[in-house]
């Protein structure tokens, strides 16, 4: 009765907004406080990248106090066919998805659907009583039982004891995730059946042990693909419809989906990679077979595509406080919440992310200084695989965007760099 009354409310809302939430208002850099001249550098900086051969193409956007001051394309989204980069190329976002997991997660928080301190197993039964790696593989894999049951917040914070498989993480857990076929967005191995749903995701994770004990570490995995589930679980419909009806449709986010309509298809941007000789090569072109149907198992992790405008809304929407355009998705309470570091104990930052702790979906730097860029404390970010970026600043009221579609993700510092140009022009 439940879920049922849940949908109709959330079919109502959708179908009472007449319009959507209107695209962020343009502005100069002084209107916001920023110099025209040095913001400039941004410009130079990203368009060098593609002369240089860094990147294929790349779209950069700045907004400062509610007006986007930087909004620039350069290069091209496929090289073979000679079609730029432009403001509105779709590209993979990759793990861009999972702060938007995450708010959703948190608009169910908020409805009292359940604590942050209630176990997974409570909503998704297969994960009780999941046991740890000891040592071994194979037959001779050794386990242990848990400390204690995995939280949701442990899957927001990413301590839950998840991994990714091949693609990323290495060891017995992920060569087993990868002969389960549970690494999403990952090729196949031979003999791994396709997902054919969420529910058949989180089946095959329950039969793997987890890397270690539920919040002793954190650990980069598929813990907001299993978000993704508990959402279908609590509210009764779909990932894909409850993004569409929660999140995109009111926000406008018209370009964002886990799949790319035919009719759009032309904005989608192929992905490179570089050779041998450090030349840009086509990795994946845009005529990717994976992104030309609706997944049967979205990937709440990893699987949306977008675009800078898009994406754009999003962003203000949490500077904002949860509500953009008279569309109100997160009480401001509850992004203070998301946008604190949740890491306790000896392990309070990030590896590899140096400055920074972990909320309930972002990173958040705690120290400006080991960053070595300019920034605020507070301000709050994360990445994609094909190299999208995005970062929001409470304190200047500003958030960045810097979309390619390059792998490796690090091949080129663009976050940074776009940090420096912009913070520099930065004069009031």
């Amino acid at each position: 009765m439940l879920k049922r009354a849940f949908v109709s409310t959330a079919l109502t809302l959708c179908l009472s907004l007449s319009v959507y939430a209107a695209d962020l208002p343009r502005g100069t850099p002084e209107d916001v406080g920023m110099s025209s001249d040095r913001l400039s550098r941004l410009e130079t900086t990203m368009e060098s990248y593609v002369e240089q051969g860094r990147v294929a193409g790349v779209v950069s956007l700045v907004a400062r106090q509610g007006k986007i001051v930087h909004f620039k394309a350069a290069g091209q989204a496929d090289i073979e066919t000679d079609h730029p980069m432009a403001r509105d190329t779709i590209v993979r976002i990759a793990s861009m998805t999972k702060p938007v997991t995450s708010v959703a997660v948190m608009m169910l928080f908020e409805e009292g659907h359940f604590l942050l301190s209630d176990p997974v197993s409570k909503f998704i039964p297969e994960f009780k009583d999941l046991p740890v790696y000891v040592s071994g593989e194979g037959d001779q894999m050794v386990t242990r039982p848990a400390s204690r049951e995995m939280t949701i917040r442990d899957l927001l914070t990413h301590q839950s004891g998840l991994i990714y498989g091949g693609v990323i993480s290495t060891g017995a857990i992920a060569e087993l995730y990868d002969s389960k076929g549970i690494t999403p967005g990952a090729s196949r191995p031979d003999g791994a059946e396709p997902l054919t749903s969420l529910a058949d995701f989180t089946q095959r994770l329950a039969d793997v042990p987890l890397a270690h004990d539920p919040g002793a570490q954190w650990s980069y995995g598929v813990s907001t693909d299993v978000l993704g589930r508990l959402i279908e679980v609590v509210s009764g419909v779909p990932l894909d419809q409850f993004f569409q009806d929660r999140i995109f449709g009111p926000l406008g986010m018209r370009d964002t989906a886990f799949w790319v309509r035919p009719e759009k298809q032309p904005r989608f941007a192929a992905v490179y990679t570089f050779d041998d000789a450090g030349q840009l090569t086509t990795l994946v072109g845009p005529d990717e077979a994976r992104f030309a149907t609706p997944p049967p198992a979205p990937s709440g992790g990893g699987g949306l595509v977008s675009t800078a405008n898009d994406y754009a809304k999003f962003c203000q929407m949490l500077l904002n406080g949860g509500s953009l355009g008279g569309v109100r998705l997160l009480g401001p309470r509850t992004i203070e919440l998301m946008t604190m570091n949740h890491l306790k104990g000896e392990k309070t930052e990030l590896p590899a992310f140096a400055g920074a702790g972990f909320g309930l979906g972002f990173a958040v730097i705690t120290d400006v200084a080991a960053t070595q860029v300019m920034g605020s404390e507070g301000e709050y970010s994360w990445a994609g695989f094909f190299s999208t970026d995005f970062w929001i600043d409470p304190k200047e009221d500003l958030f960045g965007i810097v979309l390619t579609q390059t792998v490796p993700y690090g091949s080129n510092p663009m976050r940074q760099e776009a940090k420096r140009f912009v913070y520099q022009a930065i004069i009031e």
